[in-house]
C-alpha cells in the first residue's frame, strides 16, 4: 500500500503541477487585470470621443436647420406688416449667430 501510494504522489504533483501554476499565476495576475479593466471604463477612447463630438455636430445642425425655416417664416411674415415677426426673426437670428461658430465649415475641394 505505501508503495502505490510513493508512486500515485509523485505522478499526482506532476499532473497537477500545470493546473496549481496557472492558478497561482491568474490569482496573482487578477488585480492588474481588474486595474486595467477599471482605467478602460474611466477613460474614454479617441473613438468614443470622435463618436460624441459627431453627434453633438450634427444636433447643431439639425437646430441650425430648424431655425433657419423659422427664421424664413418670421422674414415673410414680416414683410407682410406683421411687427411681432419681425421680433421674432431677430430673436431667431441672434440663435443663430450663437449657434454658427461651433458648426465646423467643411471645405470645398475642387474636383
Amino acid at each position: 500500500m505505501q508503495q502505490k501510494a510513493l508512486v500515485t504522489v509523485p505522478l499526482l504533483a506532476l499532473s497537477l503541477g500545470g493546473c496549481v501554476a496557472s492558478t497561482v499565476f491568474d490569482v496573482a495576475t487578477a488585480p492588474v487585470r481588474a486595474v486595467g479593466q477599471v482605467a478602460d471604463w474611466a477613460t474614454t477612447s479617441q473613438d468614443e470621443a470622435d463618436r460624441a463630438r459627431g453627434r453633438e455636430i450634427r444636433r447643431r445642425e439639425e437646430r441650425l436647420g430648424d431655425l433657419q425655416r423659422e427664421y424664413a417664416e418670421h422674414e415673410e411674415d414680416c414683410v407682410r406688416g406683421r411687427n411681432d415677426a419681425c421680433r421674432e426673426a431677430v430673436i431667431v437670428r441672434q440663435e443663430m449667430d450663437y449657434l454658427m461658430p461651433s458648426i465646423p465649415v467643411e471645405s470645398q475641394e475642387d474636383d
